[in-house]
């Protein structure tokens, strides 16, 4: 399944070592504002080689837009866009054509189709979400227009986690370190962990927080259509994601229901508000109008640059010892992913409920 999404929707195509990566929207409204400089801007974000915390793969990641846009403006029609690979060390793969590496899609993929592109881990690599964050950049652009804004940062590496709850931090300051961490006092400590980990050959890996504020009241579609199951979808998609909770979450199972029950009462306009917000702004699976935040863990990246048993495409047992350029940690990087993913599932969902019509 290579599309996301009800309304609006994101087709992607392309493999890490191939040609290019692109991708198509559909059903984007018309007459958007399109900040060219803005979406460029959020593919650096994710482009790699932009520190030396990241793979040093060089790629410009400059995006082509091919189509439904004119004058600076959406059309209305499918928004085509490329963006071409150009540093591809496709040799550094060929030991492992054979071979199954740990923790990889390598075996799944070719036990599924009988076939894969060995180079670069093919459909399965992390480039793919280049164009999610595409899809992503265009999905902030319409958020604006309607007062909603979305916020990732990285909260824990490793062992290492900020004890500051999001409203405590200001982030504003998430790009201003490597590691896309607000906490000043966290992110040093995070970032000599990644260091020590890349100078062994290892990797680790980590939590992203994502806030979601000015989402209006209602988003969400009962019983099947959640706001969080969504949410919880478009995040297990990333690549290395693990896990998802939002609100409270897991840490909500210590308390009881008298702590974690958030009260309704009213704000100095009269508007119905909540004195907490345990529930991450969501009840019911639909938006309440308070901040939406989740979590969403993230493994350490499958390649080390270590010896590991494994075994290839006959059975065989081999050694393998991995070659090429990979990051240490994801969580830098997948911080505009998982906002690439949350604007267009926000998105998303916002115009469900224009369509409804309640």
């Amino acid at each position: 399944m290579n599309t996301f999404g009800n309304l609006l929707c994101l087709t992607t195509f392309g493999e890490s070592h191939g040609s290019a990566i692109g991708g198509v929207i559909d059903g984007f409204p018309s007459s958007i504002t399109v900040d060219m400089d803005f979406i460029q801007s959020e593919l650096r974000r994710r482009r790699p080689g932009q520190s030396h915390l990241t793979t040093a793969r060089k790629e410009d990641d400059e995006v082509e837009i091919l189509s439904g846009v004119y004058e600076g403006k959406t059309l209305g029609t499918p928004i085509g866009f490329l963006v071409r690979n150009s540093d591809q060390h496709s040799g550094d793969y060929d030991e492992m054509k054979d071979t199954f590496r740990p923790s990889h899609a390598d075996f799944t993929y070719y036990a599924k189709y009988g076939i894969r592109d060995h180079r670069g881990g093919g459909r399965s690599s992390a480039r793919e979400t280049i164009s999610r964050v595409v899809g992503g950049a265009f999905a902030k652009l319409f958020l604006r227009q309607v007062g909603i804004t979305v916020q990732a940062y990285t909260s824990q590496v490793g062992d290492i986690a900020t004890n500051k709850h999001y409203p405590e931090l200001d982030l504003s300051k998430t790009e201003s370190n490597p590691v896309r961490c607000p906490d000043e006092d966290v992110a040093p400590r995070m970032q000599k962990l990644i260091e020590a980990v890349k100078a062994d050959g290892d990797t680790v890996g980590g939590i992203i927080t994502c806030v979601v504020r000015g989402c209006p009241v209602g988003l969400g579609e009962p019983v099947f259509g959640k706001l969080h199951a969504a949410l919880a979808a478009a995040m297990l998609s990333i690549n290395a994601a693990k896990g998802f909770d939002y609100g409270a979450g897991f840490s909500g199972v210590t308390m009881r229901g008298s702590e974690q029950n958030d009260l309704f009462t009213t704000d100095e306009n009269g508007h119905i508000t909540t004195e907490t917000n345990h529930s991450g702004g969501i009840q019911g699976g639909i938006s309440n109008g308070q901040d939406i935040y989740f979590r969403v863990a993230f493994k350490p990246v499958a390649t080390l640059l270590k010896s590991q048993e494994t075994v290839n495409i006959h059975g065989k047992q081999v050694t393998l010892k991995a070659r090429g350029r990979h990051d240490p940690c994801v969580l830098p990087r997948a911080v505009p992913v998982v906002e690439a993913m949350t604007a267009m599932t926000i998105m998303d969902y916002y115009l469900l409920n224009q369509s409804t019509n309640r």
